[in-house]
């Protein structure tokens, strides 16, 4: 697949099969996280897999997590939640592994950690692989992300699902970038996109 073509055809997707990717394939597939953009050469990303039996101690922990913090919260919901975590072929939690103190903002050492994960996707889209970056309350939870290894003042920055797409879900159109772009000539911009 040509890299621009590749590009142009991802999309995100959780209607993911088994396999997902494993060995050397997955190793390269993290690997692109190598070449993202980061100032300072600080590499704030961190990769925990999920997979196999331990899928469900996950779905586990982020019930637990959406029940600490709200004790009513739909039986619906959490069947949702416990489904789609213990039966991904693979989760990869996004970890932050952020220095605080350092020269360099915190938030250049999201924004990298932000960048690595797009690699992997559009890696895995090359590949022949599909996922889906998600987020949520899960994600913004103390508990749960230490439960990871990522303890404050690290963090998460949500969790890719991954593995084979289904062939016959529906590929959504992206509008034309037109809208999105605007030349400056000295004053503020407007974008067609905001209207």
């Amino acid at each position: 697949m040509a890299v621009l073509d590749a590009l142009l055809s991802r999309s995100s997707t959780d209607m993911l099969s088994d396999p997902a990717p494993e060995g050397s394939v997955l190793e390269d597939i993290l690997s692109t996280a190598m070449r993202a953009p980061d100032h300072g050469k600080l590499r704030p990303w961190r990769y925990v897999l999920v997979r196999g039996d331990a899928r469900p101690k996950l779905a586990d922990l982020v019930v637990a997590g959406m029940l600490a913090r709200d004790p009513d919260v739909p039986a619906a919901k959490i069947e949702k939640r416990r489904v789609r975590f213990s039966t991904m072929p693979l989760t990869i939690a996004l970890g932050m592994h952020l220095h605080p103190d350092d020269k360099i903002p915190v938030i250049e050492q999201e924004m990298a950690v932000a960048a690595a994960a797009m690699n992997v996707l559009n890696a895995l889209h090359a590949t022949g692989f599909g996922g889906v970056w998600v987020t949520g309350d899960m994600t913004y939870d103390p508990a749960v992300a230490a439960a990871l290894g990522f303890a404050a003042p690290h963090r998460l920055a949500g969790f890719l699902f991954v593995g084979t797409p289904d062939s016959t879900r529906p590929v959504p159109t992206r509008r034309p970038v037109g809208g999105y772009v605007a030349e400056w000539h000295g004053t503020p911009v407007v974008f067609d996109a905001d209207h």
